[in-house]
């Protein structure tokens, strides 16, 4: 069994309270000081789960740099109260960070699900996606 320290717990939920806030920040119409609180505590509670180290080898990878580039940027955006400008390039960046995750996912979900529809569809979608 996988040993969970007290830091990765404060993680956890640091984590979650920062995309509670980035969620509740653009259900009320992009507002900047939500969105930006969220931005510090998701990107606290990631380096709190994983360790300083593992955060910035994953985040300054070579071929991940572009991802990197956009997300960070979008977060210093949205620091400086520019939040649908800064949302735009964090998503496009967050997309760019996890690609190779999303291929992964669809299969987990294609595979453990029973119903027709959702089966097939998570099939294509993870057939549509490269693993990179």
């Amino acid at each position: 069994m996988i040993s969970i320290t007290e830091w990765q717990k404060i993680g956890v939920g640091t984590t979650g309270f920062g995309i509670f806030f980035i969620l509740f920040g653009m259900l009320l119409y992009f507002d900047s000081v939500l969105l930006a609180f969220g931005n510090l505590l998701f990107l606290t509670g990631l380096s709190l789960i994983i360790g300083l180290r593992k955060t910035f080898s994953f985040f300054f990878q070579r071929h991940k740099l572009k991802g990197t580039s956009f997300f960070l940027g979008g977060v210093v955006i949205v620091l400086l109260r520019w939040p649908l400008l800064g949302m735009f390039l964090e998503t496009y960046g967050f997309f760019n960070l996890f690609k190779g995750f999303f291929s992964v996912a669809f299969d987990f979900l294609g595979s453990t699900s029973n119903v027709p529809f959702p089966s097939t569809l998570f099939r294509r979608l993870q057939g549509a996606s490269s693993m990179v």
